[in-house]
């Protein structure tokens, strides 16, 4: 018997069935992801009990099994620590709440996030055989720094969302494409836009996953913004040990929108999952 609420990908985890289908001149990130989105073809889900959540940054339409808590911790620069704590309602929808900050480590002042930050998300529409699963979000978490002249994250929170998400299987193994649109209401440095993101997992293995994105940025390339306007490119690599915990190293803004910093942001991310 099939429980409800499982998504295809948790379910042909657990029984073994497979469904059938600014200087350089640097490469388009959107080139990048439709290359990468060229080896997928047939529709099956990955080889992992817990279908994504999010990706590096960018949420997706999975969803926390009903009865189930996630831990997410989030190390960036800084000695900065970031923690989510996730619960799942129902298999259709989970709450969560996050807190962090800097100089957490080391004999440096600690600099605390102004407040308690909340996240929901809702799936209204299950994945089918030609139809992606779709849900509906709100975060008002951000990522790193918090900048209290401009009252936002280096970069900004996702804020209300929709998403879809869609399984497949590439030459390299199991693999789902997400596409969202979302606003942000961190928009203090006048630039509240509309804007959008296109992500990417693919599976490695058993244990191993692949993670890109690009967010368009459209909300952060107005003249007090932090961004330039080239949008915003992450890629990570995550590690499943267990259906229980996953270690993810990720690089962000690799392509320097903005140029505030000399190099991409390197971060460290464990995630941990119980169902009771």
């Amino acid at each position: 018997m099939i429980e409800k609420g499982l998504t295809e990908r948790q379910i042909e985890s657990r029984s073994g069935w497979k469904g059938v289908g600014r200087h350089s001149r640097l490469p388009s990130p959107v080139s990048l992801l439709a290359a990468l989105c060229v080896l997928t073809s047939m529709r099956v889900g990955a080889q992992q009990d817990l279908e994504p959540r999010q990706l590096v940054e960018a949420p997706t339409a999975g969803v926390l099994p009903g009865g189930s808590v996630g831990l997410d911790l989030r190390f960036y620069e800084g000695d900065g620590l970031l923690g989510n704590l996730w619960v799942g309602l129902f298999g259709r929808g989970m709450v969560g709440v996050s807190f962090g900050g800097r100089d957490l480590l080391g004999n440096d002042e600690v600099t605390l996030n102004p407040r308690v930050e909340f996240s929901a998300r809702v799936r209204v529409i299950e994945e089918g055989y030609k139809m992606p699963g779709i849900a509906l979000g709100y975060t008002s978490q951000g990522h790193g720094t918090y900048d209290r002249e401009l009252k936002r994250y280096t970069k900004k929170s996702k804020g209300a969302y929709l998403v879809a998400s869609k399984n497949f299987k590439s030459l390299l193994g199991h693999a789902g494409l997400h596409i969202g649109a979302n606003r942000s209401f961190e928009d203090d440095d006048g630039d509240g836009d509309f804007t959008g993101y296109v992500g990417l997992d693919i599976g490695l293995g058993k244990y191993l996953m692949l993670l890109a994105e690009y967010d368009l940025g459209l909300n952060d390339n107005a003249d007090n913004s932090l961004g330039s306007g080239k949008g915003f490119v992450n890629a990570g690599l995550r590690f499943t040990g267990a259906s229980t915990w996953a270690v993810e190293f990720d690089l962000k803004n690799i392509f320097r929108n903005g140029m505030r910093e000399p190099h991409p942001d390197r971060e460290l991310r464990v995630v941990y999952f119980v169902k009771f």
